[in-house]
Order: structure tokens, then sequence, then C-alpha cells
């Protein structure tokens, strides 16, 4: 998992290609203007997920994975929490759906981090996330997720 500010977006550029178009994306597109819904990028390589919603309490969520894709979870306005741990040996609550792309685990997070307007996390197959989480209220938040293909 990486998180970072999208001005330094350029510090990444050598995880690859897809994920300089995605960097380049979420730069150059006017995000607050867009409406909720997905918007390809590039085919199912990479597309954005945009997305508004009001935060929750840590208690009702679980963590995801993704096999097939990696998550870059930019935050265009508001702030949230997002638990984070690592996969290692943890046993899903809900099993993988190949169709969706996702996995829940029961687990509580081994850390929480706060991202807020302009910050964009990274998550690998290899990583357990919670979105959505309330910092201290719930509150509204405008992200998008930009989905790269990991083996397209």
């Amino acid at each position: 998992m990486i998180l970072d500010l999208l001005s330094n977006a350029p510090l990444y550029y050598r995880l690859g290609v897809k994920f300089i178009k995605a960097f380049e994306y979420l730069a150059q597109t006017d995000l607050a203007a867009l409406d909720k819904g997905k918007y390809e990028i590039e085919g199912n390589n990479i597309f954005a997920i945009v997305n508004e919603y009001d935060t929750v309490d840590a208690a009702t969520e679980q963590m995801e994975s993704h096999k097939q894709y990696i998550d870059v979870q930019y935050i265009v306005s508001g702030s949230e929490l997002i638990g984070h741990d690592f996969l290692k040996d943890q046993q899903p609550s809900k099993a993988y759906d190949e169709a969706t792309d996702y996995q829940l685990f029961a687990e509580d997070p081994m850390f929480f981090s706060r991202l807020e307007k302009g910050m964009f996390a990274i998550f690998f197959p290899t990583d357990l996330h919670m979105p959505n989480i309330k910092v201290s209220t719930p509150a509204p938040v405008k992200k998008v997720v930009v989905k790269i293909a990991v083996n397209l």
C-alpha cells in the first residue's frame, strides 16, 4: 500500500505505464464535475469509478481485497479514514467473487490512515483495506477509484 499526495504522483511512475495513465487521468480531469459512475480510461485495463457517499462507523464494515485489480483511491472532496492490514493467512468472511473481484475479511484493521482532499492510496492484491470510515462523525466524501488491471 502507498499513501501520498497527488502532487507527488511522478514519484510512482516507475510502477509502470498503467500507473502513469491513472495518475494523469486524476490530475488532468475535472473530477469535481464528474457524476457518479464508471469511466473508461483504457478499456478493462484501466477505468475509474466515481462515488459520493457519507462516511460510516468502522464497526459496521469489514476489510476487503481484490485479485484482478489494483485500487488507486483518490479523495476529491471530504476526508475519511481507511483501515489497513496485510493479506497473510486470514480467512475470508465472504469468499472471493471473480465477477466482482471482491472478498471480505472480518478481522479488525492493523491501523487506520486519514485521507483528505488531494490524497491517494494504492492498494495492491496483497493489501486489505476498509475505506469510507468516518473521522469523527459521518460526513460527505467524493472519491474516484481508478482500477488498474494486474495481468492485462
